[in-house]
């Protein structure tokens, strides 16, 4: 259904330009946007014209029009004054409505189809069928993007980001919860992970200018199949909750960057702490102090140099030296040995882990 609103904006604009005025009702009477200010302009005919077998009528003074809704009457057009100009210009508003219920009703069932695409709930012969009926191309390259911003769904997000994107776009935007918003990004053949990569930042730097914070956009692989649309979601999903595990750093994260996070965030949290009892025994590298994880964080970064991460940190290579042996006999781990820093640079990624998922049990 056409919300009120839009009806508002259309008879007003209608108005500005053949200065006529106009109220839409409802089968009952009952007025669902005017530009008369007095309510009630011509109600008193309208359940005598709604009887009537024309489409169009003249009743003590007002033009009446029907608009049909797949042939059953939805509304009724009631244009002030009387002659042929006042009927053709009341002619055209009721076509200009007409088509903007198909169009909306269109919209919708796109959007519903689209929802029902992301959630794996259509059967592949139904995708098909459906997506035929709707217009809607099977066999182009598409990637599914979502959107999450700090306050959800109470800053319209889903309504900005239709406005960006405009009503002549091939791309698909959508909601299934209240959190998050869904693009299914219709991509041509000469398009690549860059273009994906600037697209989500133009989405960005757009919702920032709306006065949108926290945002947050993740995107899976592209997909060639209508039918494969939902792996692309299901893997912009992982995106997100792995790229604010790992990656808290960025706002936008791929699926195809999530590297060994990917597999971490898949594992059980009782395999995970299993594998952190081996490491560590009882200790937990939480409890490490800051100085300890700044010289750990440091030494990865300069891929296990000694003499650059001394420098960096601004102390003596044998106070790292000290460091280092330190923390292999607490752990029974030397960073220096590529095996077991591999091992202990992924025993911190699986707490980091552990903390994210606990923290959502309380």
């Amino acid at each position: 259904m056409i919300s009120n609103q839009i009806l508002q904006n259309t008879i007003e604009g209608l108005k500005a330009i053949a200065r006529v005025d106009f109220c839409v009702m409802d089968t009952d009477g009952k007025e669902a946007a005017s530009t008369a200010g007095s309510i009630g302009l011509g109600s008193a005919g309208v359940a005598e014209f709604a009887k009537s077998p024309a489409d169009s009528q003249e009743i003590q003074g007002y033009q009446y029009f029907k608009i049909y809704d797949e042939q059953q009457l939805e509304y009724v057009l009631v244009a002030a004054g009387t002659g042929e100009d006042v009927y053709m210009v009341g002619k055209m508003a009721a076509f200009q409505i007409q088509n903007l219920l198909v169009a909306y009703k269109e919209r919708f069932d796109k959007d519903n189809f689209i929802k029902n695409l992301l959630l794996d709930n259509l059967l592949l012969i139904d995708i098909y069928s459906r997506a035929k009926k709707l217009h809607i191309q099977t066999d182009v390259k598409r990637v599914v993007m979502i959107v999450e911003t700090e306050a959800g769904k109470d800053n319209n997000v889903l309504e900005v980001m239709r406005t960006y994107f405009g009503s002549n776009s091939k791309d698909f935007i959508t909601a299934v919860d209240e959190n998050n918003v869904i693009v299914v990004k219709d991509l041509s053949e000469g398009e690549n992970s860059k273009d994906i990569e600037k697209a989500a930042v133009g989405m960005e730097n757009y919702l920032k200018k709306e006065g949108i914070e926290g945002i947050h956009i993740a995107y899976g692989t592209v997909v060639r199949e209508i039918k494969e649309v939902s792996r692309s979601y299901k893997e912009a999903k992982m995106a997100l909750d792995v790229g604010k595990i790992f990656f808290d750093e960025r706002d936008i994260i791929a699926y195809s960057e999530l590297g060994i996070g990917r597999l971490i965030y898949q594992l059980p949290i009782p395999l995970c702490k299993m594998f952190i009892k081996e490491i560590f025994g009882g200790k937990n590298p939480d409890d490490f102090d800051e100085e300890t994880i700044t010289t750990i964080n440091k030494f990865f970064e300069n891929s296990l140099n000694v003499s650059e991460t001394s420098r960096q940190l601004f102390i003596h290579r044998n106070t790292l030296v000290y460091r280092l042996d330190k923390l292999q006999k607490s752990t029974g781990l030397d960073l220096r040995v590529f095996e077991d820093a591999i091992t202990f640079r992924i025993a911190l990624m699986v707490v980091k882990y552990m903390n994210y998922m606990e923290s959502f049990e309380y």
